[in-house]
Parts: C-alpha cells; structure tokens; sequence
C-alpha cells in the first residue's frame, strides 16, 4: 500500500470531474482524479455545450480547442430545435415540438455548439494533466473516511495495487449511482425512474438522403410499433444515434433488443425497409428525477450526476454538472490559499442545489412535453433554454443584496442584478476587443462607472486589509476599458458614480447604482461576505 497526499481529491472521470480537475489545477490547486473506466469515453454522448458552458472553457483557456472539435458549423442544429415526425422520409411533414433560444451577441461571447464527450473529454484530461492533475483511470474508489483536518481514502487500481490518499477536501463527481453520495449516506429525492430507454449507435449511410439536410436537435418517430424512438444530430451520423423506449412493466429487457429487432426499429421509424443498417453500440440507461439532500458533506463534495440527475430532455446533464464544477472550484482554491473562510463552501450547496432542483424540473416538463402526456399548466411551466442555462440565479450568504426571486424567471434577466451571471458587454482594451466576461477568472473584480474611483479606493483597501485578490476597473469613455457597442452602465444598472463586484465565476456579488457616503465601510462588509469570511448582507 502507498500513500499520497494531495489538497484535493476527484472521485470519477466523466465530464464533470474532469471539469474538476481542470478548473482547480488552473487555479493553481493540485489534484488527483480516479476513474474506474480504463480510458475517456468511447460514447458520443452529452453532445451539446452550451454557451454558458463554453465560457467556462474560455476562462479557463481552452475554448478554442473545444471549439475545433466541432465538425463544421453546428449551430442551425440548434436552430432547428425539436421535432416530430411519422417517420423520417415524412421529414417535409414533421411539427416542431420546442424551438428553443439558446444564446446570442448580445447574451454571450459564445455559443452553443455540438460535440460528443467522446472527443471534448479527451481535450479535458490532457488539459487536466498539464494543470498538474495526476489522472488515474483503471481506479477505483475503495472506501473513504474524514475527520476534522481532512479525507483519508483507499483506491484500488486494476491489478488490485491500493493507494492511501490524503486529501483536504473530496469531490464526488462518480455518476448517478455514485459510490461516494452512497457512502456518505446522503438521501435523494424526486420522481425517480420516469422511463428506460436503449441509446441505438447506428451506421445508415443512406438516412442523410432521406433527412434531406433538415437541420434539427432531435426528432421523434412514432411508426415503430409500441415505442417512441428519437434521432440525434449534435454529434454527427457516424454513427448516429436512436433511443427507442422499452418497458419493463410490460416484461421488455434489454437484451430482448437483439441487432436484429434494433435493424427493424431503425428501419420502421425510417420509413424505409430495405435501409442498410449496422448496429455499432447498444446501451441501455434510465430516465430519472432525482436530486441529493445535500451537496456538502463536511469536506466531501457531489457533484454532476451525483448530485442531481435528470431526463435528457434540454442537455441539461453534463452541463450543469460542468457548471457545479466551476462553482466549487474557484471556492476550494480560495479557501486552500488561504484567502477565503469555510463558510464560502456552504454557499456551493446553497447555490447549486437550488440550481439542480430547478433544472431538474425543466427537464421533467420537457420530457413530459415531448412524450405526449403534459398538461397545460406543465407546458406553461416550461422556462425558455437561455434561461435555464444562463440566467439561474444565486442566493447565498456570500451574496449581498440578491433579490427574493425564484431561480428560474419567465424572462431572461442579466441586468446586472446580485446573484445573476455579469452581463456581457464588448469592450476596447488596448486595442483589443474583449468581453466583460474575459475579465473574471482568478479573484474579485470591480467595475465601476467613469466617476466611480471612490468606491475603487475603498476596494483597493478592502481587498488588501482582508488579504482578497481584486482588481479595479473603471469602465466607460476615456477609462481603460471602453464600451465597444452598447452602454456599460446600463447594462449592468448603475451610473458613473455607481460599482458592481463581480466573482471570479462570473456571477454579481453586490452592486450599488451610485455613490455612498462610506464606500469603505461598505465595501469591507461586502467583500468580506462574499469571502466566507462574515455572512453578506442580504436584501
């Protein structure tokens, strides 16, 4: 047996702990990830990033090479939305079920784009590895204890050799039927299964013709007898892949799913009998509601799929868990340097879980939706894709001034406000054109109006008597930073003498529309606040 010690442990391998790992080690935090699978993904699956996800690769410094994974241009996919057909030669006759908005120019510097985790995991791990993350796959996670000072765990390699690992903290971020959440003995709670569905990877050649370049996310087919079969686009057609339903209750298995009945299947919802198909991959897996009680365990974590899973419907999965990632990160970074309090981490189970509830429901209305059996008050319950992806809300202690809104508003709302993801906003720097997005990253920042420097003064001396990385910038005309097209001030709802403290995630910490008679009193207890190292003032 041989020890290691390392400040932060990641239990799984999948997107979201690689997302770990990569986000704390460009933090500067040493990590090791163990993952029991014997390499990356083989599956295309998790095919959509979103745009608010691909800001946190471009913070992170790895957008482009995400992006160049992307094969041509996929964004009239997206555009195409979801639809529903007879069969795939009606495609002329097909309904859109859900047209959803996903990003724009002025919501975001990016934008969603398609990609299987079986390519965009392989660019993760080697950026993992490069930020210093010791990345074990073959692994897997024996037992694990804490105490006050740390987590002492025991992993187990494929040729049986094990590892005591030392760690200060622990992220679960180990699937839906995570072996850390169950060790923990944390409950779940939810709809659980709500159906089963057999994931078809497939080789048709001639389909393309008979999808006659219809652009879309998915399309159902319901001509296949005594199943709903949906196709996929983001990821390609080699292979492409189908996802019948089957139904236990009804005795089905899925190893009744034989090549052949799959061929029939495919063949059925194609409209097409004599289709060459061949089968590449069959995986079965379950449609399920659930979330965890809780997100933090003293000095263990969950997160992704440990912590909340839902219907596919949306893309939601990976991507939250993406952004759980992030959220946790620049959190454990901070306490680990020393900076922040402890108090900050509670603020992740504060913001996520909310977030995981949320986004957990929107995935049940629209599962619901495109399966035929919502009502009317669960189709006006739905919340638009932009929305559920970049314009959740925080409440937390770590934020002042949040207003008492849910966390998924009928209108997408980035003005600015406490708890809500920074506006974006073109800016001129030196000749550079950058985004206010590009701005956050490794500590606080604060924007303030031309005629702001009071409260930059009082965030200078803050931030150096709480010993907080911060950095000022005035914003507007004849300032260092200079809005490129659209006002700054009002995007962000203050005037020139007015300031906003943004996170290193992105998200507004406090925010005052003009001046203060003591902008330092005011601005100690706010940084300090969001800091974990006192309770912000709350609105």
């Amino acid at each position: 047996m041989r020890d290691v010690k390392v400040p932060v442990l990641v239990v799984g391998g999948g997107p979201v702990g690689l997302s770990s790992a990569l986000f704390l080690g460009r933090h500067g935090v040493r990590t090791m990830l163990v993952e029991k699978r014997d390499g990356t993904s083989m599956l295309p699956r998790a095919p959509g990033l979103q745009a608010r996800t691909m800001e946190l690769f471009r913070a992170a410094g790895l957008h482009r090479e995400i992006r160049a994974l992307e094969m041509g241009d996929s964004h009239p996919y997206f555009e195409g939305g979801i639809i529903r057909t007879r069969c795939f030669a009606e495609i002329d006759d097909a309904v859109t079920l859900e047209a959803p908005s996903l990003d724009g120019p002025r919501i975001s510097p990016e934008r969603v784009m398609g990609c299987g985790q079986d390519r965009y995991e392989r660019v993760l791990v080697d950026k993992a590895r490069e930020h210093g993350c010791d990345v074990r796959f073959a692994t897997r996670l024996q037992s694990l204890a804490q105490d006050e000072e740390g987590v002492t765990a025991v992993v187990e390699d494929a040729a049986g050799r094990t590892t005591t690992v030392r760690a200060d903290f622990l992220v679960g971020a180990d699937g839906a039927s995570s072996s850390v959440r169950r060790t923990l003995g944390v409950q779940r709670s939810g709809r659980g299964t709500v159906f089963n569905a057999l994931s078809i990877y497939f080789r048709a050649p001639e389909l393309e013709k008979l999808l006659k370049d219809r652009k879309f996310i998915l399309c159902y087919a319901t001509a296949a007898r005594g199943t709903l079969m949906s196709l996929s686009r983001l990821h390609g057609c080699d292979p492409w892949l189908a996802t019948p339903l089957y139904y236990p209750e009804k005795g089905e298995r899925p190893e009744d799913f034989t090549d052949e009945r799959c061929i029939e299947i495919i063949r059925t919802a194609a409209g097409d009998p004599d289709l060459a198909v061949e089968v590449v991959w069959k995986v079965p897996w379950q449609g399920a509601q659930l979330v965890a009680e809780r997100f933090r365990t003293g000095r263990v974590f969950l997160a992704g799929d440990a912590a909340h899973v839902h219907p596919p419907a949306g893309g939601f999965g990976a991507n939250t868990g993406i952004h759980d990632a992030h959220n946790l990160a620049w959190k454990l970074a901070a306490v680990l340097d020393g900076w922040a309090g402890d108090a900050l981490l509670d603020s992740y189970d504060a913001e996520r879980r909310r977030v995981g509830e949320a986004m957990a429901e929107q995935a049940m209305i629209r599962n619901r939706i495109r399966h035929g059996y919502a009502d009317e008050q669960t189709k006006a319950a739905m919340v638009d894709d932009v929305i559920v992806t970049l314009g959740y809300r925080y409440r937390s202690a770590a934020i002042a001034g949040a207003p008492q809104a849910p966390v998924l508003t009928p209108h997408l709302a980035l003005s600015g406000e406490p708890g809500t993801r920074a506006p974006h906003v073109w800016l001129e720097r030196d000749g550079e054109r950058i985004s206010t997005i590009d701005l956050f990253w490794d500590g606080f920042v604060l924007l303030t109006g031309a005629r702001g420097k009071a409260w930059a003064d009082a965030a200078e001396k803050a931030a150096q008597h709480l010993r907080v990385p911060l950095r000022t910038y005035s914003v507007g005309r004849g300032c260092a930073l200079v809005p490129a097209e659209w006002d700054w001030a009002a995007a962000y709802g203050v005037g020139d003498e007015g300031a906003v403290l943004v996170r290193p995630d992105a998200f507004v910490a406090w925010r005052a529309p003009g001046a203060a008679a003591d902008p330092q009193q005011e601005l100690a207890s706010v940084l300090a606040g969001a800091a974990g190292l006192c309770p912000a003032r709350q609105s």
